[in-house]
């Protein structure tokens, strides 16, 4: 990984750093404050040990005498060993005691560095070496870098707190490393690659280099690269015996392993055996999700392999098939089962499967390609299957399949006993009812609910809790919030006598929703922190319920002003609905939508909408279930723009579906979507001046929010309520109505509905309160980025688009791209407008 290179005041050969080399203060900074006699380096090839000890002897101080040792990863003998460190130390003789002696009494500060260890374990070398650390010099230093942990003595080392060791996972690349690397492309560009490549190579060292190298094939789909291939064949196959290799090939196809599967797989008394020699050189073998037991290939290299063809690979996943059942872990020998293409075998499997399963991992995902594959002859053979394959349409939004799927259950009619084919009807009453539910017709939705808990048996218990939580949905779009509390109860009561954390965790939902209209976000965050806690305790990640979670907790962390918090859990829960399938995935983009907007970035704002919009198309999920959440949020950002025309015709069109005789429901995730809708809409016309008693409009939905204790909203309404009343000509009740709202936003720490009111009217609540209005130059300044704040002094200047590409040696796009986001930032349309704006904001100090 490094070059030698003479260096002119310190004797011998020293490493020479990388041309690309990036200096990471966070790793070396600890290892030279250390005292610890001992720093060790254990990591894989590629993690960039050599390059921090190169870096760590570079800054060796000047009267310390350095020695470099580069051993290559070389099975040497220790007599070998022996020769090559007295050498480098200038020793007339090659006898351990000799050297043992010297090291004891030397009194020159010294550095030994050990770059690349003997890869090979080797008892002989090992105790060698145990024996030379022993040796308590206190001048003395050791810096020791190995793929395996050498065999020595390291529990006194520790307990002496003579050892200082660098984890291998400490070495990975962060975002922001990679996004130095990335110094020569435009910031925003910059970002999200560096963001890609992280999620792509795990920041593994190597693996960012060959991304950079090869023009970051990582940042996109494919993972697939000719060079990581080839740089694993020369640093990992080649110096593994040929019997490991194949181990390892096959070990890199399979989710999950342990020491008993590799007994079944490769042999009893050797598959255990090759495992730990393969951990022991350091091959890239990891803990599975932080277990005790299990183990994996470091992801990245398993998604780059995931194409490269095995020998046998299938009769491998067989293998594995048959020990997962055995061992009655159904999960795993169904994900086996679909990797050997038995599909036969996989549905079989699935009568150990319950609606729970349909909230683990990526089963919604692998039961959905599979019915896609087989078709209804071989998915929707029982009523069972037919109730998960119902399950896993609904969830992901495909409402026609879905309905079609739940009428096979008729097939199974008549059951042999009037008892059983009432149960067969009640759960077909169940899963209609949450299609409709789901499709918005709320009124024969519930007639389904209730009679399907009429029958359902006292086995049918998941039923009879989902059905449970339809009702409590209906309830709180009803704004019936005592009702739904009671509904909610009841099937949280049945979940934990069940002992059934997912539908816990899945009730938990309902109850933050409920706590969230009550203006109580800060005690539905708590709840939903602890759901998070307990669910990371279940043995199978429950992925598609904890990126609802990390959603909804993202919308709470907004409406309270967090928005750092924020991004991380819309990033987190967006990216676990994408990988499950969820139509969910809908609020992640929302919600970054939201973020940007708040940013005053309507570009990036309209960019995820337009996103979202894409990806539900994309899945032909139903429009009702996204159209009208979009131009909600839209118009949202067109009444912050000051574009009230927009809103106008987008939200006049969307009301009409939820009024009249055939009115459907808003979609269950989308609370107070209607109120919002109604508000907004009042809040356009008022600035078209076409609006007819806006006021009276207003208070009769403050009214409403008042008498249904929805704290959240009424203070919402409070706000618009000022808004409207300003814009009137109502001082008096502006006044009284700001004072209202503000009240119960510090109450319900709602500060995004502030933050609302104040992008629409910037100046309203300072002109009310008779307070002049303080620009916060910092936060103003954070909405543009260094180079957005560059062009912008340029444009100030009066430098056209093409002089401004030259100054700043970038392309006229880049010049134009940078343009358009300022104007967006900035809520302008032309030049002249932007510089006005940021002269306002004083995020222009002197135009010349």
């Amino acid at each position: 990984m490094t070059a030698m290179t003479h260096c002119l005041d310190r004797p011998g050969l020293v490493p020479r750093l990388s041309s690309h080399h990036l200096s990471r203060e966070r790793l070396v900074e600890p290892m030279l404050v250390s005292t610890a006699r001992v720093k060790l380096l254990c990591a894989p090839p590629g993690s960039g040990k050599s390059a921090l000890l190169s870096e760590c002897l570079l800054r060796a101080p000047e009267h310390c005498r350095v020695c470099w040792l580069p051993l290559a990863g070389a099975s040497l003998s220790a007599a070998d060993f022996l020769l090559r460190l007295t050498q480098a130390l200038d020793l007339p003789s090659a006898d351990e005691p000799g050297l043992l002696a010297h090291l004891a009494r030397l009194q020159t500060p010294t550095w030994l560095f050990l770059d690349d260890y003997c890869r090979a374990p080797n008892t002989e070398l090992d105790r060698m070496l145990d024996r030379l650390l022993a040796v308590a010099n206190p001048v003395l230093t050791w810096w020791l870098g190995s793929r395996r942990r050498p065999s020595c003595n390291w529990p006194r080392l520790l307990l002496d707190d003579e050892v200082y060791e660098c984890e291998g996972r400490a070495l990975a690349f962060t975002e922001a490393e990679v996004g130095q690397l990335l110094g020569h492309v435009d910031p925003t560009l910059a970002a999200r690659t560096a963001k890609r490549v992280v999620e792509r190579s795990g920041g593994w060292c190597a693996g960012v280099r060959i991304a950079l190298l090869n023009g970051c094939p990582w940042s996109g789909e494919q993972g697939r690269s000719a060079t990581l291939l080839d740089y694993l064949q020369h640093e990992l196959f080649n110096t593994l015996p040929p019997e490991l290799v194949e181990v390892w090939q096959v070990l890199v196809h399979l989710p999950r392993f342990n020491a008993s599967l590799c007994e079944h797989l490769f042999g009893t008394g050797e598959g255990a055996q090759w495992l730990h020699a393969l951990q022991d050189m350091g091959c890239f073998i990891e803990p599975w999700e932080d277990s005790v037991e299990w183990l994996r290939i470091c992801e990245p290299l398993a998604r780059a392999m995931a194409e490269e063809p095995t020998p046998a690979g299938r009769s491998w996943h067989r293998r594995a098939c048959q020990w997962f059942s055995a061992e009655e872990d159904w999960q795993g020998a169904f994900e086996q089962a679909l990797l050997a293409q038995e599909f036969e075998v996989a549905v079989s499997l699935l009568q150990h499967f319950s609606l729970e399963h349909l909230f683990r991992r990526e089963n919604v995902c692998l039961l959905l390609k599979l019915h896609e594959r087989q078709q209804a002859e071989l998915t929707l053979v029982t009523p069972q299957l037919v109730g998960l394959v119902s399950a896993a349409l609904l969830f992901a939004g495909r409402f026609d399949p879905a309905a079609a799927c739940i009428e096979q259950l008729a097939r199974f009619a008549p059951q042999p006993t009037q008892a059983q084919q009432r149960q067969l009807l009640a759960r077909w009453q169940a899963q209609q009812g949450w299609l409709l539910h789901l499709q918005g017709r709320m009124e024969a939705a519930r007639t389904h609910f209730l009679d399907a808990l009429a029958e359902l048996g006292v086995d049918a218990w998941p039923a009879r809790v989902l059905c449970l939580s339809g009702l409590t949905q209906q309830a709180l779009l009803n704004a019936e919030l005592d009702v739904a509390q009671a509904f909610n109860r009841e099937a949280l009561c049945l979940a934990r006598a069940q002992g059934s954390l997912l539908f816990e965790g899945l009730l938990e939902l309902d109850h933050a929703q409920l706590l969230e209209m009550r203006g109580a976000p800060r005690r539905a965050e708590s709840l939903l922190a602890d759901t998070v806690a307990l669910l990371s305790r279940e043995a199978d990640r429950p992925t598609p319920l904890l990126g609802r979670i990390a959603l909804r907790r993202g919308r709470l962390a907004l409406c309270q002003g967090q928005d750092e918090l924020a991004a991380g859990f819309f990033q987190s829960g967006l990216e676990d609905c994408l990988q499950s399938q969820d139509k969910h995935a809908l609020y992640g983009f929302l919600g970054q939508a939201q973020m940007a907007a708040n940013q005053r970035d309507y570009a990036h704002a309209f960019d995820r909408l337009r996103e979202a919009e894409r990806l539900m198309q994309q899945r032909q999920i139903p429009d009702t279930v996204y159209r009208s959440v979009l131009l909600q949020i839209s118009s949202h950002f067109w009444l912050q723009q000051g574009r009230p025309e927009l809103v106008r015709e987008a939200l006049t069109r969307v009301l009409r579906h939820y009024r009249g005789a055939h009115a459907r429901q808003a979609p269950p995730a989308t609370l107070q979507l209607i109120a919002r809708i109604e508000y907004q809409l009042v809040l356009a016309e008022t600035q078209l001046q076409l609006a007819q008693n806006p006021l009276d409009r207003l208070k009769a939905l403050l009214k409403q929010a008042q008498q249904q204790a929805m704290l959240a909203l009424e203070a919402e309404l409070q706000l618009a309520i000022c808004e409207v009343a300003d814009l009137t000509g109502e001082p008096d009740m502006a006044h009284a109505a700001l004072e209202a709202g503000l009240a119960l936003v510090k109450r319900c720490h709602g500060q995004q509905a502030l933050r609302d009111l104040n992008l629409r009217q910037p100046s309203l609540i300072c002109r009310l309160q008779g307070t002049a209005p303080v620009v916060d130059r910092d936060s103003d300044v954070s909405l543009l980025s260094g180079r957005e704040l560059e062009v912008l002094d340029l444009i100030a200047q009066g430098n056209s688009n093409q002089q401004i590409a030259e100054q700043l040696f970038i392309s006229l796009h880049t010049v134009k791209t940078h343009a358009r986001r300022i104007h967006s930032k900035l809520g302008v349309e032309r030049r002249t407008q932007a510089v006005a704006m940021a002269k306002k904001l004083g995020l222009i100090m002197q135009v010349w």
